[in-house]
């Protein structure tokens, strides 16, 4: 028991059913994603399931040709790997990859539960319980394995080798025959895995590196003797397999030498730099994986050495970039709210596509279409991963926090164990997860139900109830604004501006000045945008302006053809058919509550709540909306803010007016839990 208890593995204190609950939902998630990730193969019509598959084994496949396995270049794999999968061609056929889609799945499960077991110590009970299934829903959910799902391919199977090797105690600690074969066997099938020889040299483990120098070199040989021809081809024409695949300047090539490519330099010139750049990485990066794996980490110097491969190599394919998600098993950061920071860069990167991690622009889009590249490079030459040693290692400095107030009711707040954060959240963190909400909100808004009937009926929905109450006004002030040429300037611009720039400017002031007040004016605007994409949803909604019949004028891109149900460029925008609850007012509303609580002055009270009103105008002279979508956008703001009290308590200070100026340097306490609150350090 004392030996459980110094190494972290007894049980901590309050672990028991609530352990077991996300224990049981983290398993079952974790079940339902890989059933559905083999569901989604075997789904697809034979011509598009495992398509490398299926040009390794089909009737005209690679391994049914009689000449070289190189003769198409689809096939990319060592003359050795060819080697081990001819004999599996008939079985292959015969379970018209079922077997294999399978097979797959299982390493991925043998790959995630080796390396949750390979976690650096000491680790909780809890930890190491959670840890299991989170790993595999991570790994399933990587692009790496799902492209390796989709197109039949083996390289899960390199880095699970090299994880047994490096990372199992009785193999890593043993007299390196073990760890030497299973290393030197990923070297036979995926080249850049020899630098792992490296690394145990640099470790002093001589024996093991000798071992997979052996292995893979007798793997080699015994490719050449039964396959002379292709070993030529594929060690010396093809300099390794580097000319081998798709184009190597592609954006599918997450190489050093694919960046340099793209960047427009080829010949001499290019392969000087590369050559520098690959040595410069792999000293830096070696060295660093040696340190980690001195210092107790092994999981951690594998995935360095693999980010290092991943770099340096010629060729490193999507489904060859496994290595960088193990990366996130790097401790980063000094203070508590900094560790996420890391962690959550790698998992976006490696789970998402380049056009959902950065916008399309110029100067951001070459980021996003090289981000594994990016991180592999950072985890392998800049990261400052802790050592175990550092006293930040698990005593990370808190984060101040301040108790949950009571509300004007006894049951509020409901989740009375939340302590509101004092601290500004991390600024990379807070800007990424920002991307990608806006992205979700992009695409939701955009596949959105759109279809014209309904959202016309919705339209004469609207208008009906409007002339009921006597609000409809938007014919009227329409064609006001319309008449008059600086009147409709002014309104165009005000729409397509104002909405995001208002409320970002806000936003950056409050992360800047009121950090306290940015983590609640920023939850009750995601609660309020998330509400609001369930409205479009719902009820599709056509605004004014393509209301057939109704005499609207669009005043900002002219007359519509509304007889044509695209629209024309403007559905390439956006969901027109979006109107329900209405953004622009949800979100000057939440800009105006916001001014009125942290403006020291009343004049810039005054003015925050005129900016909705002015934007009520815009909206509807534009016609772009109804009154009743301003009601909605209200709706969701007072909604959000509702919740938001409901469930953590008050926010700001008691009533008595907001408080005053502060420098950036003073506490922000009062700021976001009243005078009476004191920091406290932070438990989690």
């Amino acid at each position: 028991m004392a030996n459980a208890q110094r190494s972290g593995l007894g049980s901590p204190p309050g672990a028991g059913p609530r352990t077991g609950l996300a224990l049981g939902a983290l398993w079952l998630l974790a079940g339902l994603l890989a059933i559905r990730q083999t569901a989604a193969v075997l789904r697809l019509p034979p011509e598009r399931r495992l398509t490398d598959l299926e040009r390794w084994i089909g009737p005209d496949g690679v391994l049914h040709v009689r000449g070289s396995l190189y003769d198409t270049d689809e096939f990319t794999g060592t003359p050795f790997a060819g080697l081990v999968l001819k004999p599996l061609t008939r079985a292959a056929e015969q379970s018209l990859g079922v077997v294999w889609a399978l097979g797959t799945l299982l390493l991925v499960v043998a790959l995630a539960l080796v390396a949750a077991r390979s976690l650096p110590g000491p680790v909780s009970r809890r930890t190491a319980l959670l840890a299991a299934p989170a790993a595999i829903i991570l790994a399933v959910l990587s692009l790496p394995v799902r492209n390796t799902f989709t197109l039949g391919q083996t390289s899960i199977l390199p880095v699970l080798l090299v994880l047994l090797g490096c990372c199992l105690p009785r193999l890593a600690h043993g007299s390196g025959r073990g760890s030497g074969l299973l290393i030197g066997l990923a070297a036979a099938l995926q080249p850049a895995v020899l630098l792992f020889a490296l690394l145990l040299r640099l470790t002093g483990r001589r024996r093991a590196a000798v071992w997979t120098g052996v292995t893979f070199a007798a793997c080699s040989a015994v490719a050449l003797a039964a396959l002379p021809d292709d070993s030529w081809t594929y060690w010396v024409h093809h300099v390794a397999g580097a000319g081998l695949g798709a184009a190597p300047d592609g954006l599918a090539n997450q190489s050093l030498h694919g960046l340099l490519l793209r960047l427009g330099l080829h010949g001499p010139a290019e392969l000087a730099l590369y050559g520098v750049l690959a040595v410069t990485v792999a000293v830096l990066g070696l060295r660093r994986a040696a340190r980690y794996a001195l210092d107790g980490q092994p999981l951690l110097a594998t995935a360095v050495t693999g980010c290092v491969a991943v770099a340096v190599s010629p060729t490193a394919w999507q489904h060859q970039l496994l290595w960088i998600l193990l990366a996130v098993v790097g401790r980063v950061g000094r203070r508590r709210a900094d560790r996420l920071v890391w962690p959550v860069l790698v998992v976006l990167v490696m789970t998402l596509t380049s056009a959902v991690l950065m916008p399309d622009n110029p100067v951001l889009q070459p980021i996003g279409r090289n981000a594994p590249l990016l991180a592999a490079l950072f985890a392998a030459c800049a990261v400052p991963f802790l050592t175990r040693d550092s006293p930040l290692w698990d005593r990370p400095e808190p984060t101040p926090v301040a108790e949950p107030r009571p509300g004007r009711f006894s049951w509020v707040p409901l989740v009375s164990f939340w302590k509101r954060p004092l601290s500004r959240p991390n600024v990379l963190l807070e800007l990424m997860l920002i991307r990608i909400g806006y992205w979700v909100y992009s695409f939701i808004r955009a596949y959105a139900p759109d279809e014209r009937a309904l959202a016309e009926a919705h339209g004469r929905q609207i208008i009906g109830v409007e002339e009921f109450l006597h609000i409809d006004i938007e014919h009227g002030f329409n064609h006001f604004v319309s008449t008059v040429g600086w009147l409709t300037d002014s309104m165009n611009y005000y729409y397509g501006t104002f909405h995001f720039l208002v409320p970002v400017s806000l936003l950056a002031y409050l992360y800047v000045r009121r950090p306290g007040t940015y983590r609640w004016a920023r939850t009750a605007l995601s609660l309020a945008t998330l509400m609001a994409l369930v409205g479009f949803w719902l009820y599709p909604l056509a605004p004014p302006r393509l209301m057939p019949g109704r005499g609207f004028i669009d005043t900002a891109n002219g007359p519509q053809d509304l007889d044509n149900p695209d629209f024309g460029a403007l559905t390439e925008l956006s969901n027109q058919y979006a109107a329900m609850p209405s953004l622009h007012i949800g979100w000057s509303l939440w800009c105006g509550v916001v001014i009125a609580a942290v403006a020291p002055k009343l004049w810039m009270r005054w003015l925050g709540m005129i900016y909705p009103l002015l934007t009520l105008s815009v909206i509807i002279g534009t016609a772009n909306h109804y009154v009743l979508d301003a009601v909605g956008g209200a709706v969701v703001v007072a909604s959000a803010f509702a919740i938001q009290y409901v469930l953590t308590g008050p926010g700001l200070r008691a009533p008595g007016g907001p408080p005053g100026p502060r420098s950036p340097a003073e506490p922000a306490v009062e700021d976001a839990a009243g005078p009476a609150a004191a920091p406290a350090p932070s438990k989690g």
